[in-house]
């Protein structure tokens, strides 16, 4: 057997590559030497700005073509990039040696040696790191996860007066509609997208082991601490005051926690809508030149909502253990860090795909009403929940002498079906008031939704 050309492994990077492609231009491996490289050049900057060692400051046009390294990052600067760590076999040094290249190909070599000034390469990782999973989040993960909340929210919306079958257990309970269920999955999710949304994004700028020792020696006069508050300000960051070599991580862990728990949110919700499509309450639309069976012509499978949940599962594998392993690192420093944040890329983008499925399987869902009308009225049972609920009101209101009505109730409906002529019947021969009666006799099943409707509008 001859063997293949060269494959990629992982699916996000081939089958999915298209749902998931927004998440690698922030958290794949060249995303992440774009950010080293800009980390280094605006420190660079920012100490000549400062006039560091009597280093003269950049003009804005020099600073315009530094800049513009970045901006113009390509698949030469990536393969230069390779080329130099091919020589060092450190990733950060090679960033380094690259700004170093680009300095003295602008004519600016008398400021070459304030090219990562002070820094140990955490400094520049951590600061590189923070930067391209907050615009990750912020640009990519966040609008596509409102996107969804927003198509959960409108379809309670336009279902919240849906009237529909509960079941606890598995079991035939009061009736909800359609649209509060929705609601719920909705209000959970947005819980947690706010907590997403304020996510504080923190960077270390400290030196070797966090300390500023080099930098005092080389210049004891100058403020280091507040020179890193406004440099990791400058990139949009929290300065970390305390940390050892590293940042501590803390930050991220929490991050991906808030991740997987909206992974898991939704993962629920996945199952739940494939039990709505088994019990055919959402009918399937059929899409042109789809097959649901290699072999059974007739079956749309919901397989959306399959993909999702593999997807979810696997997002929250590798979120929970980047949460887990991050916040660890054996005295002031340990490499564990550097091989699982370089999957941080695909923890997120086993999430985007899977809302990227449900967000398509949604679409391709109708509302089967007469479904719904059905269990309904086959479950009249339910109603002696209401029932015994309003005999004991008339207890208290003096109106009955009943004796321990949920008895009552459970010897007439426990364990077997009751239709409407009977539950009528049994409401006429009760000891109760004649208001309460009347209440009792015009209830349905699918008017026993409480304020259903109404809690919608909470979203």
């Amino acid at each position: 057997m001859s063997p293949l050309p060269p494959q990629l492994i992982s699916p996000l990077d081939n089958r999915y590559y298209k749902a998931v492609a927004p998440i690698g231009e922030h958290l794949s491996e060249a995303a992440l030497n774009r950010a080293r490289v800009r980390v280094e050049i605006e420190w660079l900057i920012y100490l000549t700005d400062a006039g560091m060692f009597g280093a003269a400051a950049l003009d804005d046009y020099q600073k315009a073509r530094l800049r513009a390294v970045v901006d113009e990052f390509d698949q030469r600067a990536i393969d230069a990039l390779a080329e130099i760590e091919a020589r060092t076999r450190h990733d950060v040094k090679a960033v380094e040696y690259y700004v170093r290249d680009q300095l003295r190909a602008l004519g600016l070599e008398g400021v070459e040696e304030l090219t990562h000034f002070g820094c140990t390469s955490e400094d520049i990782n951590n600061t590189s790191y923070a930067l391209t999973i907050r615009d990750a989040v912020e640009q990519v993960w966040l609008p596509a996860a409102r996107d969804l909340v927003a198509q959960i929210a409108d379809l309670a919306s336009a279902q919240r007066a849906q009237p529909m079958l509960s079941l606890t257990h598995g079991q035939p309970a009061t009736p909800t509609t359609l649209g509060k269920e929705l609601a719920v999955v909705a209000h959970r999710l947005g819980r947690v997208l706010r907590r997403v949304e304020s996510q504080e994004y923190l960077g270390k700028w400290a030196g070797a082991t966090g300390n500023f020792a080099a930098h005092l020696v080389a210049n004891p006069e100058f403020d280091w601490e507040q020179a890193a508050d406004d440099f990791t300000a400058s990139l949009g960051l929290i300065w970390n005051p305390l940390t050892t070599q590293i940042e501590s991580h803390d930050w991220q862990a929490e991050l991906y926690s808030d991740i997987a728990h909206f992974n898991r949110v939704l993962h629920n919700f996945c199952t739940d809508v494939w039990q709505y499509i088994q019990r055919g309450i959402f009918k399937q639309i059929p899409q042109p030149g789809a097959t649901g069976s290699s072999t059974m012509p007739h079956k749309i499978n919901p397989i959306r909502f399959e993909n999702a949940e593999s997807n979810l599962e696997l997002s929250c594998a590798v979120l929970d253990s980047l949460a887990a392993t991050l916040v660890t690192s054996r005295m002031q420093r340990d490499l564990t860090d550097s091989s699982s944040q370089r999957n941080i890329g695909v923890g997120f983008g086993h999430s985007l795909l899977a809302i990227d499925n449900v967000r398509r399987g949604l679409g391709e869902l109708a509302v089967n009403p007469e479904v719904l009308d059905r269990e309904l009225d086959g479950n009249w049972e339910v109603l002696a929940e209401a029932i015994q609920t309003v005999i004991r009101a008339e207890i208290v209101a003096g109106r009955s002498q009943i004796e321990d009505p949920y008895a009552v109730l459970k010897e007439l409906t426990r364990g077997h079906a009751v239709g409407r002529d009977e539950l009528i019947e049994f409401v006429d021969g009760l000891d109760i008031g004649d208001d309460a009666k009347a209440r009792l006799r015009d209830l349905t099943p699918g008017g026993y939704t409480g304020r259903s409707e109404q809690l919608v509008e909470r979203l």
